[in-house]
């Protein structure tokens, strides 16, 4: 029986995830940054933050252009997921 932490594979795939990881959290800091500056201007202009409209044709968007192998339905979840953690997270930075 191999020891997984010796296996080379298991070692570049390990690795591999963790630079997708790192990018994964890039992004969302990327968004988040982006996100609060669009607060501040909405806030500015008198506009409600939330607009349930875009977010609707933001998820259709995003599960019109999925290639897979992520599923419609893990599209929509995941992304349902970062718009509810943004939101939090705007709310808590002012």
């Amino acid at each position: 029986m191999s020891d997984a932490s010796s296996d080379p594979t298991i070692q570049r795939l390990r690795r591999e995830i963790s630079d997708v990881d790192r990018a994964l959290l890039q992004g969302i800091n990327a968004r988040l940054a982006l996100v609060a500056e669009l607060k501040q201007h909405k806030d500015s202009l008198g506009l409600s933050f939330v607009d349930p409209d875009r977010e609707r044709a933001l998820l259709d968007d995003l599960a019109r252009g999925n290639g897979g192998p992520l599923t419609e339905e893990g599209v929509r979840a995941f992304f349902a997921d970062v718009l509810e953690l943004t939101k939090r997270e705007v709310d808590r930075g002012e």
